[in-house]
């Protein structure tokens, strides 16, 4: 293949998606800094990437999004689960399901107590805060001068304020900001959405500078490795349309990839769990055992009742004056079903099993049902409410199986492999259950559809669970942040054993957080903007 003229920036950006968008806006704010952005997708047009719940039809759409398979496993019945990630400009903010949640606090505290100095929850709010533009009221622990839009939930329905006083009878509070204080109890959830338009990291961050002098934008690019120097990251090696060329990066390179690429690129590059890259004759930079291990992701499993009455979303889908009448709450007023996330209501809670008193069960609840999004809703009236584990024991690893950058990385996610998990999912569905049960929604629905009436003991459960159950989404940790032996980055985010190369994005949380990702992927790439500007 031919090769280009060679180009010289000061930070190379591998990745535009959630964090590459907003480090390409912070380091280009600084006027001698030339940053390039390097996009293996195209640019965020179309009308379904703006729309609210536009990720019905993105998520699966391979034209936005990049899908990955697992490898078959025990954990899930011998399945092979689709892991979607965004392959295009704002990555996988612009076909996620809108849901911003931070986490708890001690998600942060413990990244701390392993080292990671400048990660608990008090050092990290102020970069929380930074980014966010919160529609809602004034409070310490929101930001209302961000770029990134937040809005409070923008569609009420019956059968959701149903379940959440069905929830409160249960025995769980109320909670009216899953990002303040605690994210304990029931409530509406957040959700990244503008006046009516979804508020992705491409929109907020990268869209309204993208035509600055000092800033360079790659897209439908491939980086195939980093190029190194004794040892130091000097440069890229990419292909787009074909043409193979290599540009150089007098300062830094970040890698933002995400938590299934940004593995396989080190990999490729020669960083690395050595015995594996011996094994395709990629020359050894340095051996990094971590590299593409400590993969966790959240599992869900969820139950759906068919409700009495037909005021699901199952049925107004199909009606059209229903139909009319949420396009024009969506066009007049920015509210309605078409703002809807991947779970309006929900929350987290104890289960018996929660390790140091810590809400080990995340739950979301929609009026609809679907087998996955992107089918067809369900023709009867259904209600869904899911569950998670909120902290997995599990562990998986992602390693490359050709020196081939086209080649898709083996997946191994484990999910249940541990009896802690498998006992709080059994736990999860059985909570689920009782809160169907009390008097404020038992008269609401008429028979559970999945897993089923006949699923009864913990051991049908469970494999109803592995059968049923998949992902939310959510891989983080292969390239974990730490001191220790298996860590591939410093708490600076810089890669052991080399000079000049960062990995920013969520591959290095050392621990999961314990809802959705996005909102902390952010927070990473903020505080890192800050570290990687102190350096320049």
């Amino acid at each position: 293949m031919n090769q280009t003229n060679v180009q010289n920036f000061t930070h190379i950006v591998i990745g535009a998606g959630s964090a590459g968008c907003l480090l390409a806006n912070r380091l280009s704010a600084r006027p001698n800094n030339r940053i390039l952005l390097i996009e293996a997708g195209g640019w965020d047009n179309g009308f379904w990437l703006k729309l609210p719940v536009g990720y019905y039809k993105t998520m699966n759409n391979p034209d936005v999004s990049r899908h990955f398979a697992t490898e078959p496993s025990k954990g899930f019945d011998g399945r092979v689960v689709n892991w979607p990630r965004g392959r295009v400009i704002g990555g996988s903010s612009s076909i996620n399901g809108l849901i911003f949640i931070r986490g708890q606090h001690e998600n942060f505290n413990d990244w701390a107590s392993l080292g990671n100095q400048g990660w608990s929850y008090q050092e990290v709010l102020p970069y929380f805060r930074k980014l966010e533009c919160y529609t809602g009221p004034p409070s310490q622990f929101h930001g209302q001068h961000g770029e990134l839009q937040v809005s409070q939930l923008r569609n009420e329905h019956p059968h959701c304020e149903a379940w959440l006083e069905a929830a409160n009878e249960y025995g769980l509070p109320s909670n009216p900001d899953f990002n303040a204080e605690t994210t304990e109890g029931v409530g509406g959830y957040h959700l990244s959405i503008g006046s009516r338009w979804r508020s992705s990291s491409a929109s907020a961050f990268l869209n309204p500078i993208k035509n600055r002098k000092n800033l360079t934008i790659f897209t439908n690019t491939m980086v195939t490795k980093i190029l190194f120097k004794n040892k130091r990251a000097i440069g890229v090696q990419l292909m787009r349309g074909g043409v193979v060329s290599e540009v150089f990066a007098d300062a830094e390179i970040i890698l933002s990839a995400g938590s299934i690429q940004s593995p396989q690129i080190l990999q490729l590059s020669g960083i690395g769990p050595g015995k594996l890259l011996k094994n395709f004759e990629i020359d050894l930079v340095t051996n990094s055992s971590g590299v593409g291990k400590n993969l966790q992701d959240h599992y869900q499993m969820r139950t759906i009742v068919k409700m009495r009455s037909k005021k699901s979303l199952n049925n107004q889908i199909r009606n059209p004056f229903s139909l009319i009448k949420m396009g024009l709450d969506w066009a007049l007023n920015g509210k309605g079903a078409l703002t809807v996330g991947a779970g309006q209501v929900g929350g987290a809670m104890r289960t018996k099993f929660a390790p140091d008193q810590k809400q080990d069960l995340q739950l979301f609840i929609m009026p609809l049902s679907v087998d996955k999004p992107g089918e067809p809703l369900h023709k009867y009236s259904g209600f869904t409410s899911a569950i998670w584990q909120c902290h997995p024991s599990s562990r998986g690893k992602i390693e490359i199986t050709s020196p081939d950058p086209i080649e898709s990385p083996r997946i191994e996610p484990n999910y249940l492999c541990e009896e802690l998990d498998q006992k709080t999912m059994i736990e999860g569905i059985k909570i689920l259950r009782e809160i169907y049960l009390q008097p404020k929604f038992r008269d609401l629905w008429e028979e559970e559809v999945v897993p089923g009436i006949d699923v009864k003991s913990d051991k049908e459960i469970l494999r109803a669970i592995r059968q049923g159950g998949g992902t939310v989404y959510h891989p983080v940790g292969t390239c974990k942040m730490g001191v220790d032996k298996d860590a591939v980055v410093s708490p600076e985010l810089r890669v052991h054993g080399v000079d000049g190369l960062r990995v920013v994005d969520a591959s290095i949380m050392p621990l999961i957080t314990s809802a959705n990702t996005n909102a902390p992927t952010l927070m990473i790439a903020e505080k890192a903007a800050d570290l990687i500007l102190k350096d320049c």
